[in-house]
């Protein structure tokens, strides 16, 4: 990284520098330190958010989930220390695991806007690091859609046994067959309302438009890989198209992951959304209950996986049918969940008609 040009982190509209202070890092996590100069506002005026006058000063207070409460703290409240130190305010944080909000107080406007600057920064900053709690997603696992999955198993398993690492454990649960539009972490029962809330407000400013009322039509057919190498997959999917050739769900899934990055509840990962269902993965091979990983948290992960061989299964199912489906909703799905389907359970959910 060079010093005189520090990355740029985007939040709320407004630009901040990201200065990294070579110090030595924690057994358990790393701290990093944040500036936010005058400059770092020209977008918009660094007192964009509310603060309050109050009889001995000013104050501001901001909701975060109770689990980013230590980066704030850090280390033997080190950080807490010296964001109030160089900024001259006081910072008030819950009990661990109580939600509520951090109260910054202090003498001088100026010193406020400065502690919350550096407080939202860091959050952004340690928030990208959680795993996704949540997904958005349409489900796959109709009856008919789950038989030709089971059937499209069985051939593989008896025609490509003997490729390496083909197994029965890299084959994606069919009760969970899905899309993933993109994936988001909600930390509290907060996030997830404005989740659903957003979900909701998406149905009415373009989905309606869009789907005109009705489910959407889509096929299942033909598979693919992730990777450059087909003799070393990680990922086998299954692709997904209107099945009318218009490009509905494209514009549908591209317009929910724009308006839930702009809000902050997703990160940006790619363009557009890539339209597949995951029908072989080798993460299952460790754990069969595993989602897809995202982007931003599976590099260690795909380095310590062993990848198998599908230049056979490529050349016996790469047009392989798994049929029709009708898709009327889209879901907020909860990792690591099950409903009495089988399917994720559903934090909430937008349907068409």
């Amino acid at each position: 990284m060079e010093v005189l040009r520090p990355p740029l982190i985007r939040i709320g509209g407004r630009v901040y520098r990201k200065r990294h202070i070579r110090e030595q890092p924690h057994q358990h996590e790393e701290e990093e330190d944040f500036y936010a100069g005058p400059e770092d506002c020209a977008d918009e005026p660094c007192d964009a958010f509310v603060v309050e006058e109050t009889e001995r000063g000013y104050q501001c207070a901001v909701d975060i989930p109770s689990p980013l409460y230590k980066y704030i703290i850090g280390k033997k409240g080190e950080t807490k220390k010296k964001i109030e130190t160089e900024t001259r305010t006081s910072i008030i944080i819950p009990k661990p695991g109580v939600e509520g909000e951090i109260v910054i107080t202090g003498q001088h406007r100026n010193g406020i806007i400065s502690a919350r600057t550096r407080i939202d920064v860091l959050v952004e900053s340690f928030r990208k690091k959680q795993p996704f709690t949540h997904f958005l997603s349409f489900a796959l696992n109709q009856l008919a859609i789950q038989e030709k999955f089971l059937q499209f198993k069985e051939e593989v398993l008896e025609k490509c046994s003997n490729d390496y690492g083909v197994s029965s454990s890299l084959f994606q649960n069919p009760a969970k067959l899905h899309l993933t539009i993109g994936t988001l972490v909600l930390l509290n029962e907060q996030e997830i309302q404005k989740a659903q809330e957003l979900l909701q407000r998406c149905k009415e400013d373009f989905i309606d438009s869009i789907a005109g009322g009705k489910p959407l039509t889509v096929e299942v057919a033909g598979v693919e890989y992730m990777n450059d190498d087909p003799a070393m997959m990680d990922v086998l999917y299954a692709k997904v198209h209107m099945k009318d050739g218009s490009n509905k769900l494209q514009h549908i899934a591209d317009r929910l992951t724009d308006r839930f990055v702009t809000s902050g509840l997703m990160m940006k990962e790619w363009d557009r959304v890539k339209l597949h269902a995951t029908v072989m993965n080798t993460i299952f091979r460790k754990d069969p209950s595993a989602e897809e990983q995202s982007n931003r948290s599976a590099g260690k992960f795909f380095k310590e996986r062993e990848s198998f061989d599908g230049r056979n299964i490529l050349k016996l199912f790469e047009n392989f049918c798994f049929g029709e489906v009708q898709l009327n909703s889209v879901y907020l799905s909860q990792r690591f969940s099950s409903d009495s389907s089988g399917y994720y359970a559903t934090s909430g959910q937008l349907n068409f008609s």
